[in-house]
């Protein structure tokens, strides 16, 4: 039985769980490399995650001036191809979340993954690093349909049905999961250790954690 005031958890992936900007970098630069673009360096890969992979690769085509949008596309089938076969390389659980998950679980809480990354590569890289069984559902960029990925609330509203209906709360590492969360009217967590697009308390979280090992307290406290 949990101590806990929510009996589900949804979690974003990338900067919340998962330190995945090595793996994306590397995509976007064999993506840039075709198109004959400089590569980004790989710190500069996490400044550009967010909305997906389609918006991280238009960001760094767009800062080299750009592409029309057949070329563009033929880019982002490349950048897709090549994230399907490396995508779980580099990309590794941050400090504490497997103990983490393993205390939510403990206490029963069921956990989601929402995130805007496509359904197939989530399922496909939580199982490569063996964190697949802790969730009941995985809900990806594309799960939902068009329009449906975070910042709409959609996505959430589906994991808290996914999860028993019960209380949710969210966690997340960007403006994108505190808009979904805020739409959701849902209580959210700022994951100031990922790749966060806002400044120290600017996120307009409920809370915010720098450390995984924080979450569990925090999670209480917001009860």
């Amino acid at each position: 039985m949990s101590d806990l005031p929510f009996s589900i958890i949804g979690f974003d992936l990338d900067g919340t769980l998962l330190e995945t900007h090595r793996d994306l970098g590397a995509a976007v630069n064999h993506a840039l490399d075709l198109g004959g673009f400089a590569p980004v360096p790989a710190d500069h890969a996490s400044d550009l995650i967010g909305g997906g992979a389609k918006i991280m690769l238009q960001r760094a085509v767009d800062e080299q001036g750009g592409l029309p949008d057949d070329e563009f596309r033929k880019l982002y089938k490349a950048m897709l191809a090549y994230y399907a076969d490396n995508n779980a390389v580099h990309t590794q659980p941050y400090p504490h979340a497997r103990e983490t998950l393993a205390l939510l679980r403990e206490r029963d809480i069921a956990m989601v993954v929402v995130t805007n990354k496509f359904e197939s590569f989530a399922r496909q890289i939580l199982a490569a690093l063996d964190l697949a069984d802790h969730f009941v559902a995985i809900i990806g960029g594309d799960t939902m349909g068009k329009g449906k990925a975070k910042p709409a609330p959609d996505p959430i509203f589906e994991a808290q049905r996914r999860g028993g209906g019960g209380s949710l709360a969210f966690v997340g590492d960007s403006s994108y999961d505190i808009a979904a969360a805020r739409a959701a009217r849902v209580p959210v967590i700022g994951a100031r250790y990922g790749y966060c697009d806002k400044p120290r308390g600017e996120l307009g979280a409920d809370a915010e954690i720098d450390s995984l090992a924080e979450l569990v307290p925090a999670l209480a406290r917001l009860g």
